[in-house]
C-alpha cells in the first residue's frame, strides 16, 4: 500500500466512539482493499499509538440501486462488522452536517442490508430493520432453541436468548448489573464454541416494563459504552420473555436509546450522536 494522508471525523454515539472516514471526498481511498484497511483499523483504533476509538467506519458510494451511501464497519481489532447502530447514526450526522445529502431519511447499505436513519429533532431516528430470533439466521451450532438457552460457562450457567440485528447478540440477565463482571465473562462467551462467528454480549437487569439496565462486551472491541444493534437486541429478548413492553428505555454506560419494536414488526432505535474533533494521520 502506498504511503497517504487520511482526514478523518471522531464522532460518538453515547460514548461508542469512531473514526469515520470519508471515501467520497477522498476518492483515492476507494482503492484500499478489506485487506489493507483491516491492517490500519487495529493501529488508528489504538487509544495510546493511534487516534483512539471502538471501530472504524467508512462512508463510500453504494453499489445498491436506490440507496444513498455505503458503510463499511471495522473493529477496533480489524475484524469486519455487519452493523452498527451509534456508528450509523454518526454516519448520518456526518452526511447532513457535511450537505453531502438532504434526503431524510436516508438510506444506506450495509452488510446487514438497508438501514434508514432519519432526523428526529435533535435526535436521529434508525430503523434497524426486522430482528431474527430462528437459529437458521445466526451463526450457532445445535442449539435447541434461543429463548433461555441454558450455556454453561466455567463455573456458572446462564441463560441467554440470542437475537440478530444484521449482527449476533447473546442476551443474559443479571441481578445488579453495574457491579457484574463483564471483563471476565464478555470474553468467554464471545468465543464459545456454540458461536464458530462470536458474538456480542448484552447484560440486562430489567428495571421495569419501560426500562431495562444495559452493559455490554462488543465482540472485537471489548466492553463499550454503548451498542446501539445490541439495545435493539436487548428490547426485543426483554419483550419476547415477557419483562417489558414493546418500547423501552435503554440505560447505557454512555446514556439512554429509545428502543421500539412497533407492529411492522421493525426495530426503531432513537439517540444521538455527536461530532467530537477532525484531524489527519499518515496511513
Amino acid at each position: 500500500m502506498v504511503a497517504m494522508k487520511m482526514d478523518f471525523v471522531k464522532m460518538h454515539g453515547l460514548g461508542n466512539d469512531f473514526i469515520l472516514v470519508d471515501c467520497m471526498s477522498q476518492v483515492q481511498l476507494q482503492a484500499l482493499t478489506d485487506q489493507d484497511w483491516q491492517l490500519q483499523a487495529p493501529k488508528l483504533c489504538n487509544r495510546r499509538f493511534g487516534v483512539g476509538a471502538d471501530q472504524m467506519l467508512l462512508l463510500l458510494p453504494s453499489s445498491e440501486q436506490g440507496c444513498d451511501f455505503q458503510m463499511k464497519i471495522y473493529n477496533a481489532d480489524g475484524s469486519k462488522v455487519e452493523m452498527c447502530g451509534n456508528g450509523i447514526r454518526a454516519l448520518a450526522k456526518y452526511i447532513w452536517d457535511e450537505g453531502l445529502s438532504g434526503n431524510d431519511p436516508l438510506s444506506i447499505e450495509t452488510l446487514a442490508g438497508v438501514i434508514r436513519p432519519q432526523r428526529a429533532g435533535d435526535l436521529i431516528c434508525v430503523d434497524m430493520g426486522i430482528p431474527q430470533i430462528e437459529t437458521s439466521s445466526i451463526a450457532v451450532d445445535s442449539v435447541g432453541g434461543v429463548i433461555d438457552y441454558r450455556l454453561e460457562v466455567q463455573d456458572r450457567v446462564f441463560e441467554i436468548t440470542h437475537v440478530s440485528m444484521g449482527n449476533p447478540h447473546t442476551v443474559i440477565m443479571t441481578e445488579g448489573v453495574d457491579n457484574f463482571p463483564v471483563a471476565l465473562y464478555g470474553p468467554l462467551i464471545e468465543t464459545h464454541k456454540l458461536f464458530p462467528n462470536r458474538t456480542n454480549v448484552e447484560f440486562i437487569e430489567v428495571l421495569n416494563r419501560a426500562e431495562v439496565k444495559m452493559r455490554v462486551w462488543e465482540r472485537g472491541a471489548g466492553e463499550t459504552l454503548a451498542c446501539g444493534t445490541g439495545a435493539c437486541a436487548v428490547a426485543v429478548a426483554s419483550s419476547l420473555k415477557g419483562l417489558t413492553d414493546r418500547a423501552v428505555t435503554i440505560h447505557l454506560m454512555g446514556g439512554d436509546l429509545r428502543i421500539e419494536w412497533r407492529p411492522d414488526a421493525h426495530v426503531y432505535m432513537t439517540g444521538p450522536a455527536i461530532r467530537v474533533f477532525t484531524g489527519s494521520v499518515g496511513i
